[in-house]
C-alpha cells in the first residue's frame, strides 16, 4: 500500500460522544460547546443563567447539532449530579467529556478584599470544578474516551495583581488537574487544563480601560485579544482521540502571554 492509499481515522471527530460544559451560556464556554457539537458530540449546555444556556442549546440544534440545556450552579452538588446524569443520557448513560469552565470574578486589592470575595471566587472556580468532576466520575467511561478539561488562567501560573482570590483559585485548579490525572489514569481517563485569554465579558473591564488594556496587550506576545472561537478548537483537540496519551498538562492558549 502506498502512502497515498493509506487511510487514517478522523482523530478529531467526537461522533458518538457526549459532553457537559459548564458556564456555557456565553464567552469561551459557549464557543467550546458549539465547537464540541460541530465535531459531533452531543452537548449539555449548562449555565447559572438557564435562559442563556437554553439559547445556546437551541442554536446548536438549529444548526444541525445535538444539544440540551440545564441550569447549573457548579457549587451545588445536587444540581451537579443531575446535570451529569442528564449529559450521560444524551449518550446511553455515558458522559465522555466534561469541561469545567464556569467562572466568576470579584476583584479587589488585597488590603480591601473581604473573606466573602475570596471564598466566592474559590467556590465557583475551584470547588465548582471539584463538585462537577465528582458528580461526573461515575458516568465517565474506562475505554480511553473519558476526558476532564479544566479551565485555569495565566493568573494561576504567574499570579495577578488585584485578584488574589482568582489567582489562588486558578492555581488550585492546576493542582486539582494534576492530582486527578494521576488518580484517573488507571481508568484511562485523561485530565488536562487550558489557560485561555480572550475577549469576553470577564475581560471587558480591562479591555475597555485604556491604561489597563495597554498594559495587558504589552504582555501578549501576539499583541491582540483572541476571540472565544479561536480558543475553542484547543478544547476539541484535548477532547478527541488526538490527545489520548496526554494527561496532567496545562496548555496556555493566550497568544504568548505565558512563555
Amino acid at each position: 500500500m502506498t502512502v497515498e492509499q493509506r487511510t487514517y481515522p478522523d482523530v478529531f471527530s467526537l461522533q458518538g460522544r457526549s459532553a457537559l460544559v459548564t458556564g456555557a451560556g456565553a464567552g469561551i464556554g459557549e464557543a467550546v460547546a458549539r465547537a464540541l457539537a460541530a465535531a459531533g458530540a452531543a452537548v449539555l449546555v449548562t449555565d447559572l443563567q438557564e435562559e442563556a444556556a437554553r439559547a445556546v442549546a437551541e442554536s446548536i440544534v438549529a444548526g444541525g447539532g445535538t444539544a440540551a440545556h440545564a441550569a447549573l450552579d457548579v457549587r451545588n452538588a445536587e444540581q451537579a449530579a443531575t446535570a451529569a446524569r442528564q449529559a450521560a443520557e444524551l449518550n446511553g448513560g455515558t458522559l465522555n467529556i466534561l469541561v469545567n469552565n464556569a467562572g466568576a470574578i470579584a476583584p479587589a486589592m488585597f488590603p480591601k478584599m473581604t473573606a466573602e470575595q475570596f471564598e466566592f471566587v474559590i467556590g465557583v472556580h475551584l470547588v465548582g470544578s471539584f463538585t462537577v468532576s465528582h458528580a461526573a466520575q461515575e458516568f465517565l467511561p474506562d475505554d480511553g474516551t473519558g476526558r476532564i478539561l479544566n479551565v485555569t488562567s495565566a493568573a494561576g501560573l504567574t499570579g495577578t495583581i488585584g485578584q488574589v482570590n482568582y489567582g489562588s483559585a486558578k492555581a488550585g485548579i492546576i493542582g486539582l488537574t494534576k492530582s486527578l490525572a494521576k488518580e484517573l489514569a488507571r481508568r484511562q481517563i485523561t485530565v488536562n487544563a487550558l489557560a485561555p485569554l480572550a475577549a469576553t465579558a470577564m475581560t471587558e473591564t480591562v479591555r475597555t480601560n485604556e491604561k489597563l488594556s495597554a498594559k495587558q496587550l504589552a504582555r501578549i506576545a501576539m499583541g491582540r485579544w483572541a476571540t472565544p472561537e479561536e480558543i475553542a478548537p484547543s478544547f476539541v483537540f484535548f477532547a478527541s482521540d488526538a490527545a489520548s496519551y496526554i494527561t496532567g498538562q496545562v496548555l496556555p492558549v493566550d497568544g504568548g502571554t505565558v512563555v
